[in-house]
């Protein structure tokens, strides 16, 4: 299994009178199609990590690759644009845009890539039919469940097919039926190849996957298998 995503020696520190060691050298691999939990509780480093990881920021020492590519070694432009062709988010809360419907809303992800505008609704149809949404692809979010919300904003960021996908407690807003649904798709998705972060303090929902990486005081303190998970 290649990897796709290489920390090593990762510390990050934020500067002031007093710095704050967000992480302290941290170091693993995640491989092509994996489904991951990152948890922790707060202040762990979790989302220091997933910024990290998603190029929104740089560490102050170490190396970090993505699909192959050094993130510490590129100018911002070169981050944005792997970000935009490697990555795709999805995030506790859906963030979608409340007057556009479903399909309209997953086509937001593909605005910038210089399409036709039938070739975003055909991606964004495929999308949205990926996560079941097919039939409401003409609704907007208010006319919408949480859950299917969620599935939304989980095919804006299947659209643009990326390699890795990053999820900040997907299901932290959900009640436990939709939470079991969508962890459900994310494995599913993953089953198909597309590497899935997911970052949680939910046990319950770490418990889903096969590798979990524990986090605490912004050290990896504990790199576990679940026998049997996906």
């Amino acid at each position: 299994m290649s990897a796709v995503v290489e920390l090593a020696g990762v510390s990050k520190t934020y500067g002031g009178a007093v710095p704050v060691h967000a992480l302290r050298d941290v170091s693993f691999t995640i491989g092509a199609g994996e489904l991951v939990s990152i948890i922790g509780p707060s202040g762990s480093g979790k989302s220091t990590l997933l910024g990290l990881l998603g190029c929104l920021d740089l560490p102050t020492d170490g190396l970090i690759r993505i699909s192959g590519v050094e993130t510490t070694r590129l100018n911002d432009a070169a981050r944005s644009r792997l970000r935009q062709e490697t990555l795709g988010f999805i995030f506790q809360q859906f963030h979608l845009i409340p007057f556009l419907s479903a399909r309209r809303n997953v086509e937001t992800a593909l605005l910038f890539r210089g399409m036709k505008g039938r070739d975003r609704r055909d991606i964004a149809g495929w999308a949205l039919g990926r996560v079941g949404l097919s039939h409401r692809a003409d609704h907007r979010p208010n006319q919408l469940s949480g859950g299917e919300q969620q599935r939304v904003a989980i095919a804006r960021a299947l659209a643009s097919e990326p390699a890795i996908l990053l999820a900040d407690e997907p299901t932290g807003n959900l009640d436990t039926e939709n939470a079991t649904a969508i962890l459900g798709l994310l494995e599913s998705i993953s089953a198909d190849g597309t590497t899935v972060v997911l970052v949680t303090h939910d046990l319950s929902i770490a418990g889903r996957t096969k590798r979990q990486l524990h986090m605490r005081d912004g050290q990896l303190r504990e790199e576990a298998v679940v026998a049997g998970a996906r």
